[in-house]
């Protein structure tokens, strides 16, 4: 086998996930370049009344949820922002500027943009700034790491003691829902920002981190693509620890916040898709 899965009921009592950082430890949102813009009217009224729904994607790939170029985005978050649009009988607008999911998110909370669709972790950090949506996805947390510096870390011991009480170098992307949960999951851990997730991978691979810390779809399409990785790396899912996706809205959009969700209700998305339905739909066919 090439991963290990651990209940987080064991593993991480000393630092329940539902603590709320200080706020001088959360992570700053990215500032998109370039002026502000005016911001947006809120709203379903405004929406209709300009004739756009403006939404927020990073620019990075992320498949599937979201990637492809500006002029022909792709994937599930691409295809649920084009319905909503017509659903709302407006075009759609996508705003690809952000360089993070914190930079997406930093868009609504400027009101530069209605909606943010780019698999965004609902965190209590981000909730207290804008609404979430019903969740759509739902994935558990996971962990890619060296096999070699792990086995210097466990010093013999259990791989799973050697998670409980993991003080070693963990990766994470900056600017997303898993920085905030290495801090608060990992208190003993070395935490390092990355750019960008192939550049984590890399860092994994040459034994420059120990860790790589994210959701098991990225682990589960990681090794899918590479399956060369598990010569030098093993996974591991946190069982206990979920992070669900959702559409972020506006919190001075209660109406276009039910007519999200009412969307993915009528249109079957309510039930939260996991890891092994999205690879089995649409990695394995890719």
């Amino acid at each position: 086998m090439h991963g290990i899965m651990i209940s987080r009921r064991v593993l991480f009592l000393a630092a329940p996930v539902l603590a709320i950082p200080p706020v001088a430890a959360a992570a700053q949102p990215e500032q998109p370049d370039g002026p502000p813009a005016a911001p947006l009217a809120g709203d379903i009224d405004a929406i209709l009344a300009r004739q756009t729904l403006v939404v927020a994607m990073p620019g990075f790939q992320s498949f599937p949820f979201f990637g492809g170029s500006n002029d022909k985005p792709q994937g599930i978050d691409a295809d649920t922002s084009q319905q909503l649009a017509a659903a709302l009988g407006v075009k759609l607008v996508l705003d690809r500027s952000p360089t993070t999911f914190d930079g997406a998110v930093a868009l609504i909370e400027q009101g530069r943009a209605d909606i943010v669709v780019a698999k965004l972790s609902r965190t209590l950090g981000r909730a207290r700034n804008i609404s979430y949506s019903r969740p759509y996805a739902q994935l558990s947390h996971a962990l890619i790491i060296n096999r070699v510096r792990f086995a210097i870390l466990a010093d013999g011991r259990q791989p799973e003691d050697v998670v409980r009480s993991f003080d070693g170098e963990l990766g994470v992307i900056a600017g997303s829902s898993f920085e905030y949960y290495a801090r608060n999951n990992f208190t003993k851990a070395k935490v390092r920002t990355f750019l960008a997730w192939q550049e984590l991978v890399t860092a994994v691979r040459d034994g420059h981190v120990d860790a790589a810390y994210r959701d098991d779809l990225e682990i589960k399409r990681l090794l899918h693509e590479d399956p060369s990785l598990t010569i030098v790396a093993r996974s591991v899912t946190l069982t206990d620890l979920t992070d669900t996706i959702a559409i972020g809205v506006r919190r001075d959009s209660p109406h276009l916040l039910e007519f999200v969700n009412l969307f993915l209700e009528l249109s079957g998305r309510d039930k939260p898709m996991t890891a092994d339905e999205l690879v089995d739909r649409y990695l394995r066919k890719a």
